[in-house]
């Protein structure tokens, strides 16, 4: 009998570290991600593999002459999921001031990050960027030219390119050519908070244990009374 408590007790642990490091492990703070700074020639970061050679190829490229002739530097995110109790624009400011520590580092940066676990996503800009990309342009991107492909099928190379195309022409000095032309989406339903993404999580996890809890004794008991001569 002792045995058997000893075999439950196990595998009982097994299952909660399961639980504990399985959902971490994909989980991405700051320190998760490069160190960049102002120059740099790396212009996307694709954690979570979203976006595909070719065409990051094509959004370096563009970015990369976008600086060479502005100054200005984008950088396009693309994480799995955050760290417990990160939220996105967290996330932002996070990297914003780690990458570039002075205001006169941050003055010419923009980063556009995405969570591809919520599709939740947040820009963070220097002051000198602004005259160009007003609070009204900057939102927008985020809330349409980024939320509506990955809305539409989770499109992450579109939301990217696209992102990266009205990025580009307005830094340049171009006139802003707005939203992808598409059928209106409620953004508020568009991404989950990040309480009701935990909540969620947690009570998953929850059910989870408790199956595991209660499932496990009892096929370990079966099989052990169902051992010859018992």
């Amino acid at each position: 009998m002792k045995q058997l408590k000893y075999l439950i007790g196990l595998l009982l642990s097994l299952a909660i570290a399961i639980t504990l490091v399985v959902p971490s492990a994909t989980a991405t703070g700051v320190y998760d991600l490069p160190v960049l700074s102002a120059g740099s020639s790396t212009w996307v970061v694709d954690q979570a593999n979203t976006i595909s050679l070719s065409n990051e190829n094509e959004l370096s490229n563009q970015l990369s002459k976008l600086a060479e002739n502005t100054g200005k530097e984008v950088r396009l995110i693309a994480v799995r999921r955050l760290d417990y109790d990160t939220t996105i624009k967290s996330l932002a400011d996070d990297i914003f001031s780690k990458w570039y520590p002075t205001p006169e580092a941050q003055a010419n940066q923009i980063i556009l990050v995405v969570d591809t676990f919520t599709n939740n996503t947040a820009l963070r800009q220097g002051d000198a960027t602004k005259s160009l990309l007003t609070d009204d342009i900057a939102t927008s991107i985020v809330k349409e030219t980024v939320a509506f492909p990955l809305r539409d099928g989770a499109k992450y190379n579109q939301a990217f390119l696209d992102a990266s195309d009205r990025l580009v022409a307005v830094l340049s000095g171009d006139p802003d050519p707005g939203p992808p032309a598409t059928q209106e989406i409620n953004i508020e339903s568009t991404f989950t908070s990040a309480e009701d993404t935990d909540d969620a999580n947690a009570t998953t996890w929850v059910i989870v244990l408790l199956v595991l809890a209660t499932a496990i004794p009892m096929a370990t008991y079966f099989w052990y009374v169902g051992l010859p001569g018992r």
